[in-house]
Protein backbone atom coordinates (compact mmCIF):
# COMPACT_ATOMS: atom_id res chain seq x y z
CA UNK A 1 0.00 0.00 0.00
CA UNK A 2 2.92 2.47 1.11
CA UNK A 3 4.84 1.89 -2.38
CA UNK A 4 1.79 2.04 -4.14
CA UNK A 5 1.22 5.26 -2.54
CA UNK A 6 4.52 6.48 -3.23
CA UNK A 7 4.45 5.39 -6.95
CA UNK A 8 1.18 7.73 -7.68
CA UNK A 9 3.10 10.80 -6.12
CA UNK A 10 5.90 9.99 -8.19
CA UNK A 11 3.56 9.94 -11.32
CA UNK A 12 1.77 13.08 -10.28
CA UNK A 13 4.86 14.92 -9.69
CA UNK A 14 6.25 13.65 -12.96
CA UNK A 15 3.46 15.05 -14.49
CA UNK A 16 3.14 18.48 -12.90
CA UNK A 17 6.51 18.88 -14.14
CA UNK A 18 6.28 18.24 -17.51
CA UNK A 19 2.92 20.35 -17.76
CA UNK A 20 5.17 22.95 -16.27
CA UNK A 21 7.33 22.16 -18.47
CA UNK A 22 5.15 22.20 -22.02
CA UNK A 23 3.53 25.80 -20.45
CA UNK A 24 6.57 27.40 -20.15
CA UNK A 25 7.87 26.20 -23.38
CA UNK A 26 4.46 26.95 -24.84
CA UNK A 27 4.90 30.46 -23.11
CA UNK A 28 8.61 31.27 -24.61
CA UNK A 29 7.13 30.26 -28.34
CA UNK A 30 4.33 32.60 -27.79
CA UNK A 31 5.95 35.46 -26.78
CA UNK A 32 9.16 34.73 -29.21
CA UNK A 33 5.79 34.85 -32.18
CA UNK A 34 4.29 38.03 -30.76
CA UNK A 35 7.50 39.71 -31.04
CA UNK A 36 8.07 38.67 -34.76
CA UNK A 37 4.23 39.08 -35.33
CA UNK A 38 4.80 42.49 -34.18
CA UNK A 39 8.40 43.15 -36.02
CA UNK A 40 7.37 41.54 -39.11
CA UNK A 41 3.98 43.68 -39.32
CA UNK A 42 5.89 46.83 -39.55
CA UNK A 43 8.55 45.11 -41.92
CA UNK A 44 6.15 45.51 -45.45
CA UNK A 45 6.66 47.40 -48.74
CA UNK A 46 6.32 50.59 -47.19
CA UNK A 47 9.08 49.89 -44.85
CA UNK A 48 11.70 49.03 -47.52
CA UNK A 49 10.83 52.60 -49.64
CA UNK A 50 10.38 54.67 -46.70
CA UNK A 51 14.29 53.54 -45.21
CA UNK A 52 15.78 53.37 -49.38
CA UNK A 53 14.69 56.86 -49.35
CA UNK A 54 15.21 58.66 -46.20
CA UNK A 55 18.87 56.89 -46.78
CA UNK A 56 18.98 58.83 -49.73
CA UNK A 57 18.34 61.73 -48.34
CA UNK A 58 20.15 61.92 -45.63
CA UNK A 59 22.84 59.53 -46.09
CA UNK A 60 24.76 58.94 -42.83
CA UNK A 61 22.89 61.08 -41.12
CA UNK A 62 19.80 58.60 -41.08
CA UNK A 63 21.44 56.31 -38.54
CA UNK A 64 20.60 59.47 -36.14
CA UNK A 65 17.06 59.14 -37.30
CA UNK A 66 16.54 55.66 -36.61
CA UNK A 67 18.08 55.68 -33.03
CA UNK A 68 15.37 58.35 -32.30
CA UNK A 69 12.80 56.62 -33.60
CA UNK A 70 13.51 53.33 -32.16
CA UNK A 71 13.47 54.90 -28.64
CA UNK A 72 9.88 56.44 -29.36
CA UNK A 73 8.95 52.96 -30.75
CA UNK A 74 10.00 50.97 -27.43
CA UNK A 75 8.49 53.25 -25.01
CA UNK A 76 4.78 53.24 -26.95
CA UNK A 77 5.36 49.20 -27.21
CA UNK A 78 6.53 49.07 -23.66
CA UNK A 79 3.48 51.13 -22.56
CA UNK A 80 0.49 49.69 -24.08
CA UNK A 81 1.46 45.97 -24.25
CA UNK A 82 2.31 46.19 -20.48
CA UNK A 83 -1.30 47.83 -19.45
CA UNK A 84 -2.99 45.02 -22.43
CA UNK A 85 -1.55 42.29 -20.34
CA UNK A 86 -2.20 43.72 -16.57
CA UNK A 87 -5.65 44.25 -17.95
CA UNK A 88 -6.71 41.22 -19.78
CA UNK A 89 -8.51 43.56 -22.60
CA UNK A 90 -8.03 43.98 -26.26
CA UNK A 91 -7.35 47.80 -26.94
CA UNK A 92 -10.86 48.70 -27.64
CA UNK A 93 -12.34 46.98 -24.55
CA UNK A 94 -9.72 49.52 -23.07
CA UNK A 95 -10.79 52.40 -25.11
CA UNK A 96 -14.55 51.67 -24.23
CA UNK A 97 -13.62 51.58 -20.26
CA UNK A 98 -11.60 55.26 -20.52
CA UNK A 99 -14.30 56.59 -22.94
CA UNK A 100 -17.76 54.89 -23.94
CA UNK A 101 -17.65 54.88 -27.59
CA UNK A 102 -13.90 55.90 -27.50
CA UNK A 103 -13.57 51.83 -28.63
CA UNK A 104 -15.85 51.90 -31.19
CA UNK A 105 -13.97 54.84 -32.84
CA UNK A 106 -10.58 53.47 -32.27
CA UNK A 107 -11.54 50.13 -34.05
CA UNK A 108 -13.48 52.05 -36.94
CA UNK A 109 -9.80 53.67 -37.46
CA UNK A 110 -8.04 50.55 -37.07
CA UNK A 111 -9.97 48.28 -39.50
CA UNK A 112 -10.46 51.04 -41.90
CA UNK A 113 -6.55 52.45 -41.84
CA UNK A 114 -5.63 47.86 -41.86
CA UNK A 115 -8.06 47.49 -45.18
CA UNK A 116 -6.69 49.53 -47.09
CA UNK A 117 -2.93 49.24 -46.34
CA UNK A 118 -3.74 45.58 -46.67
CA UNK A 119 -4.32 46.44 -50.40
CA UNK A 120 -0.82 47.95 -50.65
CA UNK A 121 0.74 44.45 -48.90
CA UNK A 122 -1.08 42.21 -51.25
CA UNK A 123 0.26 44.46 -54.39
CA UNK A 124 3.53 44.19 -52.62
CA UNK A 125 3.20 40.03 -52.50
CA UNK A 126 2.77 40.37 -55.91
CA UNK A 127 5.68 42.33 -56.54
CA UNK A 128 8.47 40.04 -54.90
CA UNK A 129 6.62 37.09 -56.47
CA UNK A 130 7.21 39.11 -59.28
CA UNK A 131 11.24 39.63 -58.86
CA UNK A 132 11.85 36.61 -57.15
CA UNK A 133 10.10 34.09 -60.26
CA UNK A 134 9.24 36.19 -62.68
CA UNK A 135 5.10 35.42 -62.07
CA UNK A 136 2.66 38.46 -63.14
CA UNK A 137 2.06 40.63 -60.20
CA UNK A 138 -1.57 39.84 -60.21
CA UNK A 139 -0.94 36.49 -60.43
CA UNK A 140 1.73 36.41 -57.59
CA UNK A 141 -0.99 38.36 -55.23
CA UNK A 142 -3.19 35.97 -55.32
CA UNK A 143 -0.96 33.10 -55.10
CA UNK A 144 0.23 35.15 -51.93
CA UNK A 145 -3.34 36.02 -50.37
CA UNK A 146 -4.14 31.70 -50.58
CA UNK A 147 -1.20 31.33 -48.79
CA UNK A 148 -2.23 33.89 -46.16
CA UNK A 149 -5.82 32.37 -45.80
CA UNK A 150 -4.01 28.86 -45.31
CA UNK A 151 -2.54 29.72 -42.17
CA UNK A 152 -6.22 30.56 -40.74
CA UNK A 153 -7.72 27.63 -42.51
CA UNK A 154 -6.04 24.98 -40.22
CA UNK A 155 -6.93 24.00 -36.74
CA UNK A 156 -3.52 25.65 -34.99
CA UNK A 157 -3.80 28.95 -36.72
CA UNK A 158 -2.48 30.97 -33.77
CA UNK A 159 0.88 28.62 -34.12
CA UNK A 160 1.10 28.53 -37.49
CA UNK A 161 1.09 32.60 -37.56
CA UNK A 162 4.04 32.79 -35.14
CA UNK A 163 6.19 30.22 -37.12
CA UNK A 164 5.67 32.08 -40.28
CA UNK A 165 6.23 35.22 -38.66
CA UNK A 166 9.79 34.39 -37.13
CA UNK A 167 11.08 32.16 -40.04
CA UNK A 168 10.10 35.01 -42.45
CA UNK A 169 11.95 37.58 -39.96
CA UNK A 170 14.75 35.66 -39.88
CA UNK A 171 15.07 35.18 -43.53
CA UNK A 172 14.58 38.22 -44.16
CA UNK A 173 17.20 39.73 -41.70
CA UNK A 174 19.91 37.37 -42.85
CA UNK A 175 19.66 38.59 -46.63
CA UNK A 176 19.30 42.04 -45.87
CA UNK A 177 22.75 41.54 -43.85
CA UNK A 178 24.39 40.14 -46.57
CA UNK A 179 23.21 42.71 -48.88
CA UNK A 180 24.45 45.77 -46.44
CA UNK A 181 27.98 43.69 -45.90
CA UNK A 182 28.57 43.12 -49.90
CA UNK A 183 27.77 47.09 -50.41
CA UNK A 184 30.61 48.06 -48.05
CA UNK A 185 28.84 50.73 -46.95
CA UNK A 186 30.94 53.28 -44.24
CA UNK A 187 30.19 52.10 -40.84
CA UNK A 188 32.32 54.64 -39.32
CA UNK A 189 30.84 57.57 -40.36
CA UNK A 190 26.98 56.25 -40.04
CA UNK A 191 28.07 55.55 -35.97
CA UNK A 192 29.37 59.12 -35.51
CA UNK A 193 26.23 60.35 -37.42
CA UNK A 194 24.29 58.04 -34.80
CA UNK A 195 25.48 60.37 -32.22
CA UNK A 196 26.58 63.56 -33.93
CA UNK A 197 24.13 64.09 -37.25
CA UNK A 198 25.39 66.43 -39.99
CA UNK A 199 21.41 67.13 -40.34
CA UNK A 200 18.01 66.13 -38.71
CA UNK A 201 14.95 65.33 -40.53
CA UNK A 202 12.17 65.27 -37.38
CA UNK A 203 9.56 64.26 -40.40
CA UNK A 204 11.42 61.22 -41.12
CA UNK A 205 11.56 60.31 -37.35
CA UNK A 206 7.45 60.51 -37.06
CA UNK A 207 7.17 58.65 -40.51
CA UNK A 208 9.66 55.67 -39.07
CA UNK A 209 7.47 55.34 -35.72
CA UNK A 210 4.30 55.66 -37.58
CA UNK A 211 4.82 53.31 -39.76
CA UNK A 212 6.73 50.75 -36.90
CA UNK A 213 4.21 51.19 -34.01
CA UNK A 214 1.39 53.23 -36.08
CA UNK A 215 -2.17 51.85 -36.37
CA UNK A 216 -3.01 48.37 -36.29
CA UNK A 217 0.60 47.42 -35.38
CA UNK A 218 0.98 48.97 -31.65
CA UNK A 219 -1.58 45.95 -30.96
CA UNK A 220 -0.38 43.01 -33.28
CA UNK A 221 1.71 41.73 -30.38
CA UNK A 222 -0.52 42.68 -27.68
CA UNK A 223 -3.39 41.05 -29.12
CA UNK A 224 -1.56 38.32 -29.94
CA UNK A 225 -0.56 37.39 -26.46
CA UNK A 226 -3.89 37.67 -24.56
CA UNK A 227 -5.35 34.92 -27.14
CA UNK A 228 -3.10 33.05 -26.29
CA UNK A 229 -3.89 33.67 -22.23
CA UNK A 230 -0.52 35.38 -21.26
CA UNK A 231 -1.83 37.89 -19.29
CA UNK A 232 -1.88 39.18 -15.80
CA UNK A 233 0.78 40.86 -13.75
CA UNK A 234 3.23 37.83 -13.15
CA UNK A 235 3.68 37.59 -17.02
CA UNK A 236 5.19 41.70 -17.22
CA UNK A 237 8.53 40.50 -17.24
CA UNK A 238 8.18 38.37 -20.23
CA UNK A 239 5.57 40.72 -21.99
CA UNK A 240 8.30 43.36 -21.74
CA UNK A 241 10.94 41.23 -23.09
CA UNK A 242 8.66 40.21 -26.05
CA UNK A 243 7.85 44.11 -26.48
CA UNK A 244 11.73 45.17 -26.65
CA UNK A 245 12.74 42.21 -29.01
CA UNK A 246 10.05 43.17 -31.18
CA UNK A 247 11.62 46.47 -32.01
CA UNK A 248 15.01 45.50 -31.86
CA UNK A 249 14.25 42.90 -34.95
CA UNK A 250 12.72 45.81 -36.60
CA UNK A 251 15.68 47.63 -35.33
CA UNK A 252 18.57 45.36 -37.00
CA UNK A 253 16.25 45.37 -40.45
CA UNK A 254 15.86 48.79 -40.55
CA UNK A 255 20.01 49.59 -39.93
CA UNK A 256 20.82 46.57 -42.31
CA UNK A 257 18.88 48.27 -45.54
CA UNK A 258 20.01 51.67 -44.39
CA UNK A 259 23.70 50.22 -44.20
CA UNK A 260 22.90 48.43 -47.49
CA UNK A 261 21.89 51.58 -49.39
CA UNK A 262 24.37 53.65 -47.68
CA UNK A 263 26.82 51.93 -49.08
CA UNK A 264 25.22 52.38 -52.70
CA UNK A 265 24.63 55.84 -52.22
CA UNK A 266 28.57 56.39 -50.94
CA UNK A 267 29.58 54.62 -54.56
CA UNK A 268 27.93 57.21 -56.26
CA UNK A 269 25.89 54.53 -57.75
CA UNK A 270 22.34 55.96 -59.50
CA UNK A 271 19.23 54.47 -57.80
CA UNK A 272 15.83 53.83 -59.68
CA UNK A 273 13.15 56.45 -58.65
CA UNK A 274 10.51 53.84 -59.59
CA UNK A 275 11.67 51.51 -57.29
CA UNK A 276 14.64 52.58 -54.84
CA UNK A 277 14.52 49.26 -53.04
CA UNK A 278 14.93 46.90 -55.39
CA UNK A 279 17.57 49.33 -57.34
CA UNK A 280 19.39 48.98 -54.36
CA UNK A 281 19.70 45.00 -54.31
CA UNK A 282 20.21 45.24 -58.28
CA UNK A 283 23.06 47.54 -57.81
CA UNK A 284 24.61 45.55 -55.02
CA UNK A 285 24.84 41.92 -56.07
CA UNK A 286 22.95 41.88 -60.01
CA UNK A 287 20.13 39.64 -61.24
CA UNK A 288 20.72 37.52 -57.79
CA UNK A 289 20.49 40.34 -55.54
CA UNK A 290 17.15 41.14 -57.67
CA UNK A 291 16.10 37.63 -56.98
CA UNK A 292 16.97 38.19 -53.33
CA UNK A 293 14.94 41.53 -52.94
CA UNK A 294 11.85 39.26 -54.31
CA UNK A 295 12.44 37.41 -51.45
CA UNK A 296 12.43 39.57 -49.17
CA UNK A 297 9.19 41.66 -50.64
CA UNK A 298 7.15 38.53 -50.55
CA UNK A 299 8.27 37.90 -46.88
CA UNK A 300 7.38 41.63 -46.16
CA UNK A 301 4.79 41.99 -47.58
CA UNK A 302 2.79 38.55 -46.75
CA UNK A 303 3.74 38.84 -43.10
CA UNK A 304 2.45 42.10 -43.21
CA UNK A 305 -1.30 40.94 -45.17
CA UNK A 306 -1.48 38.23 -41.66
CA UNK A 307 -0.88 40.98 -39.54
CA UNK A 308 -2.81 43.47 -40.94
CA UNK A 309 -5.43 40.73 -41.19
CA UNK A 310 -5.06 39.32 -38.03
CA UNK A 311 -5.30 42.63 -35.76
CA UNK A 312 -7.61 44.28 -37.42
CA UNK A 313 -10.27 41.71 -36.82
CA UNK A 314 -9.01 41.15 -33.54
CA UNK A 315 -10.24 44.96 -33.05
CA UNK A 316 -13.77 43.68 -33.52
CA UNK A 317 -14.15 40.25 -31.96
CA UNK A 318 -15.46 41.95 -28.82
CA UNK A 319 -18.50 43.34 -30.52
CA UNK A 320 -20.65 40.37 -30.87
CA UNK A 321 -20.57 36.68 -29.91
CA UNK A 322 -20.96 35.81 -33.53
CA UNK A 323 -17.83 37.62 -34.73
CA UNK A 324 -15.92 35.87 -31.70
CA UNK A 325 -16.97 32.63 -32.31
CA UNK A 326 -16.26 33.06 -36.59
CA UNK A 327 -13.03 35.28 -36.46
CA UNK A 328 -10.97 33.42 -38.57
CA UNK A 329 -13.50 33.23 -41.61
CA UNK A 330 -13.37 37.25 -40.98
CA UNK A 331 -10.03 37.44 -41.15
CA UNK A 332 -10.18 35.20 -44.54
CA UNK A 333 -12.65 37.42 -45.72
CA UNK A 334 -10.66 40.30 -44.82
CA UNK A 335 -7.63 39.42 -47.09
CA UNK A 336 -10.07 38.15 -49.83
CA UNK A 337 -11.91 41.87 -50.22
CA UNK A 338 -8.33 43.35 -50.02
CA UNK A 339 -6.79 40.99 -52.87
CA UNK A 340 -10.08 41.36 -54.78
CA UNK A 341 -9.74 45.39 -54.10
CA UNK A 342 -6.08 44.83 -55.83
CA UNK A 343 -6.71 42.42 -58.43
CA UNK A 344 -9.83 44.23 -59.73
CA UNK A 345 -9.23 48.22 -58.70
CA UNK A 346 -5.27 48.26 -58.44
CA UNK A 347 -4.18 50.79 -55.16
CA UNK A 348 -6.80 53.43 -54.82
CA UNK A 349 -4.24 56.43 -53.91
CA UNK A 350 -6.84 58.62 -52.77
CA UNK A 351 -8.08 56.18 -50.24
CA UNK A 352 -4.14 55.62 -49.32
CA UNK A 353 -3.48 58.93 -48.71
CA UNK A 354 -6.37 59.42 -46.16
CA UNK A 355 -5.77 56.51 -44.32
CA UNK A 356 -2.51 57.41 -44.06
CA UNK A 357 -3.28 60.23 -42.52
CA UNK A 358 -5.39 58.55 -40.26
CA UNK A 359 -3.02 56.48 -39.62
CA UNK A 360 -0.97 58.85 -37.98
CA UNK A 361 -3.80 59.92 -35.51
CA UNK A 362 -4.10 56.10 -34.30
CA UNK A 363 -0.62 56.16 -32.21
CA UNK A 364 -1.74 58.71 -29.81
CA UNK A 365 -5.05 58.43 -29.04
CA UNK A 366 -4.54 54.60 -28.75
CA UNK A 367 -1.23 55.31 -26.24
CA UNK A 368 -3.29 58.41 -24.32
CA UNK A 369 -6.17 56.10 -23.87
CA UNK A 370 -4.19 53.27 -23.07
CA UNK A 371 -1.84 55.73 -20.34
CA UNK A 372 -5.12 57.16 -18.68
CA UNK A 373 -6.40 53.75 -18.00
CA UNK A 374 -3.04 52.92 -16.92
CA UNK A 375 -4.52 55.03 -13.65
CA UNK A 376 -7.78 53.61 -13.83
CA UNK A 377 -8.11 50.73 -10.66
CA UNK A 378 -11.32 49.22 -12.45
CA UNK A 379 -9.01 48.61 -15.62
CA UNK A 380 -5.97 47.32 -13.99
CA UNK A 381 -6.72 47.10 -10.49
CA UNK A 382 -3.86 47.38 -7.91
CA UNK A 383 -1.06 47.42 -10.47
CA UNK A 384 1.21 50.93 -10.24
CA UNK A 385 2.57 51.42 -13.70
CA UNK A 386 6.07 52.98 -14.01
CA UNK A 387 5.99 56.86 -13.95
CA UNK A 388 8.95 57.20 -16.07
CA UNK A 389 7.16 55.12 -19.08
CA UNK A 390 4.13 57.40 -18.32
CA UNK A 391 6.21 60.38 -19.08
CA UNK A 392 7.96 59.21 -21.75
CA UNK A 393 4.56 57.93 -23.10
CA UNK A 394 3.10 61.26 -22.88
CA UNK A 395 5.70 62.84 -24.43
CA UNK A 396 4.87 61.00 -27.96
CA UNK A 397 1.73 61.27 -27.46
CA UNK A 398 2.54 65.09 -27.77
CA UNK A 399 4.85 64.80 -30.28
CA UNK A 400 2.86 62.51 -32.52
CA UNK A 401 0.02 64.48 -32.27
CA UNK A 402 1.70 67.53 -33.93
CA UNK A 403 3.14 65.32 -36.30
CA UNK A 404 0.11 63.95 -37.64
CA UNK A 405 -2.24 66.91 -37.68
CA UNK A 406 0.56 68.43 -39.69
CA UNK A 407 0.67 65.16 -41.87
CA UNK A 408 -3.54 65.87 -41.96
CA UNK A 409 -2.76 69.64 -42.90
CA UNK A 410 -0.23 68.62 -46.09
CA UNK A 411 -2.64 65.31 -47.48
CA UNK A 412 -5.75 66.59 -47.58
CA UNK A 413 -5.27 69.59 -50.37
CA UNK A 414 -4.18 66.48 -52.04
CA UNK A 415 -7.17 64.23 -51.72
CA UNK A 416 -9.70 67.11 -53.51
CA UNK A 417 -7.17 68.31 -56.08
Amino acid sequence: MGASKINEDVVKAAKSQKSQFVKKTTSKSVLLGAAFLMATSAIGPGFLTQTTVFTQQLAASFAFVILISLLLDIVAQLNVWRIIAVSGLRGQEIANKVLPGLGVVLAVMIVIGGLAFNIGNVAGAGLGLNAMLGLDPIVGAVISALFAIFIFVIKEAGKAMDKVAQAAGGVMILLMMFVAIKTSPPVGDAIVNTFAPEQISWFAIVTLVGGTVGGYITFAGGHRLLDAGIKGVEYLPEVTKSSVMGIVVTGIMRIALFLAVLGVVTQGLAIDPANPPASVFQLAAGDIGFRMFGVIMWAAAITSVVGAAYTSVSFIRSFHPSIEKYHNWIIIAFIVVSTITFVFVGKPVNVLLLVGALNALILPVALGTLLVAAYKKEIVGSYKHPLWLTITGVLVVIIMSIMSVITLIQQLPQLFA
